[in-house]
């Protein structure tokens, strides 16, 4: 397994979750350290609701926490932090690497292999990509219907891509669970879940404006896009996040 050299002493353990407290260009260092290293690698973020799946989940909590690279995607985790006595500088989210990573890779001569969404969407992400980086050179894509069975070979599709980089466009914890159980047959040294950021590069949702964003709003305006779909994870699970915050600072206290 890699191991992060940039973020030694900024690993903390929240609620849970390891998570190293690093700015973007911090965690962009050490991405290019790991593909540097070629060694196959898990990288994840967290948010509050992948926070209340881990406490229920014991084998995506074992996945998350084993990761070498764990950014806060959401606000709440870098608000829970600062409540709680640690220095979280900012949110990495995970759209926003994904995108700092694909200009990157464009520089550097990086591979990145797209996986998930539909067949249209997916297309839709490269085309736009390639448009707006002429030197990105794509290692391949595939869309993210399949039946498990095909599993295996669609790992080694990717390991023969020979891709840098692998964005996975699944939910969670479906995209953690599959990036842990075929990483080391695709041996692609950096490999990351991107959600739904697919389909936001598309066109097919929007994401919320940066003012929701910075004020940690991005989960309502989410909400109000899908209420029936996003209420359980909206609402009772904010209540769930906030109930369990509150508790680790008594605790602390």
């Amino acid at each position: 397994m890699y191991v992060a050299e940039g973020n030694i002493g900024k690993r903390v353990e929240l609620l849970g979750s390891q998570l190293d407290c690093l700015t973007m260009s911090e965690t962009i260092e050490e991405v290019a350290r790991i593909v540097e290293a070629r060694i196959p690698t898990q990288h994840v973020v967290i948010n509050a609701h992948k926070i209340n799946l881990m406490a229920k989940n014991p084998e995506l909590k074992a996945i998350v926490n084993d990761c070498p690279l764990i950014n806060a995607d959401g606000q709440s985790i870098v608000w829970a932090g600062r409540m709680l006595g640690y220095d979280v500088p900012e949110r990495v989210t995970g759209i926003d690497l994904f995108s700092e990573l694909v200009a990157i890779a464009a520089e550097k001569g990086w591979r990145p292999f797209y996986f998930g969404a539909t067949e249209e969407v997916v297309e839709e992400v490269v085309a736009k990509h390639q448009a707006e980086y002429p030197d990105l050179e794509i290692a391949g894509y595939r869309n993210g219907y399949f039946d498990e069975s095909e599993s295996l070979a669609i790992a080694e599709q990717i390991r023969d891509s020979k891709a840098d980089l692998l964005f996975v466009a699944f939910s969670s914890p479906q995209k953690e669970f599959w990036i842990n159980d075929y990483k080391n047959v695709m041996k692609v040294p950096f490999a990351m879940g991107v959600g739904g950021s697919f389909d936001v590069i598309a066109g097919k949702t929007k994401r919320a404006p940066v003012w929701m964003q910075k004020a940690g709003l991005e989960w309502f305006y989410r909400f109000i896009q899908e209420p029936r779909r996003m209420f359980s994870r909206s609402v009772t699970g904010n209540a769930s996040f906030l109930f369990k915050v509150g508790k680790a600072k008594m605790h602390r206290y």
